[in-house]
């Protein structure tokens, strides 16, 4: 089993932290992976791509991933750009933060509104809601490898106190509320 994963944001929502603590959880289950982040310009709202690998045995195969498996749009104005679906494998799951499922028929796509858990659970920081703990639940969820259990504890040990609740509340929230 090897899954290649592309995450697609902006900084400042936790996307390359989001990468790294998918591997983290999926180490936890007993496979090994890598996280491997990409970003130009190291400021708040510049696109940021993160990727990684989980595999069944040691990942040796280093570099971006150009034709992964799944895809986590974390900025919902970013789902249409070219960018975000170049290289997804046919039939590859396309998972978005939006209010409405968007159409790529190539895809099996699944919405989540992980900006609408950010906000629920007080998740904003200089007035943008910090998705990445609701993108890794559900995007937990939807590898079928990670378990509750696993993102608990991941997250959990990332925040403590009230902070800590409150990404752990929005990680679950979305781990239970996306449709696989």
């Amino acid at each position: 089993m090897f899954v290649e994963i592309r995450l697609h944001g902006r900084g400042g929502q936790g996307i390359v932290t989001a990468s790294e603590m998918l591997i983290e959880a999926a180490v936890l289950e007993g496979y090994h992976g890598q996280s491997i982040p990409t970003f130009g310009a190291e400021r708040r709202g510049a696109p940021v791509v993160a990727s990684a690998r989980i595999s069944d045995r040691e990942v040796r195969r280093h570099g971006q991933v150009y034709s992964p498996d799944f895809v986590a749009v974390f900025d919902p104005l970013f789902v249409f750009r070219k960018e975000v679906t170049e290289g997804l494998k046919e039939g590859g799951t396309l998972l978005v933060n939006h209010r409405q499922k968007p159409d790529f028929p190539q895809f099996r796509v699944i919405a989540i509104d992980a900006t609408k858990i950010a906000l629920e659970n007080g998740l904003v920081v200089a007035g943008w809601a910090v998705v990445n703990t609701a993108m890794l639940g559900a995007l937990s969820r939807l590898l079928g490898m990670i378990s509750r259990r696993s993102v608990e504890a991941v997250v959990s040990s990332k925040w403590k106190g009230d902070l800590g609740s409150k990404n752990l509340k929005a990680a679950l929230d979305a781990f239970e509320g996306v449709v696989a």
